[in-house]
């Protein structure tokens, strides 16, 4: 019976992560549009890519509004801007037992980088996990990802 529940735990987190990418596809000089706001996932990718030498580019609000039933803003993508960045996540989850030693909150996500020259999508990431493995397997991307 352990061993089942062993494999079984195993079969659970071996799912977690579903990545594709193009190795060596994005210029570290060039301008990178993300969307504004967003939960962690977002924050931290345009945080990573900030520090690790990124113009991280969000954009100016072009129009806005507001009305009972309607309530959007659209942005104008910088023409500088080489690759999107697109995050698409639900809020994050605390998980203090499961991700004790790992960030405490629990990412559930989706991350598409697109070359806007191209329109190829040189990286595209569903994924889920505790925040620090999260931002670990974001920077070993963003490594084979880099030119």
């Amino acid at each position: 019976m352990r061993i089942f529940v062993s494999i079984l735990l195993c079969l659970v987190l071996c799912g977690c992560n579903s990545v594709y990418y193009k190795p060596h596809t994005l210029d570290t000089q060039a301008m990178v549009y993300a969307q504004r706001g967003g939960y962690s996932m977002q924050r931290s990718v345009k945080q990573t890519m900030e520090e690790r030498g990124y113009n991280v580019n969000v954009g100016r609000l072009k129009a806005e509004k507001q009305s009972e039933e309607i309530d959007f803003q659209t942005y104008e993508i910088p023409s500088k801007a080489r690759y999107i960045v697109y995050v698409k996540e639900r809020k994050e989850i605390l998980r203090p037992i499961w991700c004790m030693f790992n960030g405490f909150w629990w990412w559930n996500f989706n991350v598409s980088i697109t070359d806007k020259t191209t329109g190829q999508e040189i990286m595209s990431w569903r994924g889920r996990g505790c925040q620090n493995s999260s931002l670990r397997k974001l920077n070993d991307i963003l490594d084979e990802l880099e030119k």
